[in-house]
């Protein structure tokens, strides 16, 4: 079973590294957000400082959303996810599979290019830290919930912007949680409780979501 997992990661993983245009359009979107708000906003230090964790998780929300349609997608449309439901492991393990190189492709690198993002938008070494932090414990919570949506969704025209409306709902969450940890470094306050409950969320996402997007996805097959 091992073996059979690790041979799917790898095929994912080969699979978007010849479509580099999916993660250079998630990273664009991203950086291209971020840039645009203080000519939209003000380019005062002080008001870019104050807002910069809501815009930045909101552009790493958006950009997470545009990779979600192709998710399951792809294979669902060349016969490859039947053959997938054939495999001699669980589908849950299958699915938890996908999304681990789905986020390595598309999330980390929204995570790796954020302290870029909050020196540019103002913010001090310590917010910056806090930020890369709650990105890398909630941009894979934002994968695993997005692919319960992306399941639900998968054959259905235009599933893409049925996605988003499904999902959004349920990303709030997240977001509070990861912009407002930023927030209490800046006014000073302590932040261990939005980190606790961002673990506590992705401890939660890890092995629920797999299963929900797996038997969304028995049910879309059938």
């Amino acid at each position: 079973m091992a073996s059979i997992l690790w041979t799917l990661l790898k095929r994912d993983l080969s699979l978007v590294m010849r479509r580099r245009q999916d993660i250079v359009t998630a990273v664009a979107f991203l950086v291209i957000v971020v840039t645009l708000f203080p000519l939209a906003v003000s380019p005062e230090q002080s008001v870019l400082r104050e807002i910069a964790p809501g815009v930045v998780w909101v552009a790493a929300l958006l950009a997470t959303l545009l990779t979600l349609e192709r998710l399951f997608g792809d294979d669902y449309r060349d016969g490859t996810l039947e053959q997938l439901l054939l495999l001699p492991a669980p589908l849950t393990l299958v699915v938890l599979v996908k999304l681990a190189a789905h986020w390595l492709v598309t999330g980390l690198p929204l995570v790796l290019v954020s302290p870029l993002l909050g020196m540019q938008l103002g913010l001090a070494a310590g917010e910056i830290g806090i930020l890369f932090i709650t990105l890398l414990l909630g941009t894979p919570i934002l994968t695993l919930v997005g692919a319960i949506g992306a399941a639900l969704t998968l054959g259905v025209r235009g599933g893409g912007a049925l996605v988003v409306v499904l999902m959004v709902p349920l990303y709030v969450p997240v977001l509070i949680l990861g912009a407002g940890a930023v927030a209490t470094v800046t006014d000073g306050a302590g932040l261990q409780a939005h980190l606790s409950l961002l673990g506590a969320l992705l401890a939660l996402a890890l092995p629920l979501a797999p299963w929900a997007a797996a038997a969304a996805l028995r049910i879309s097959v059938q």
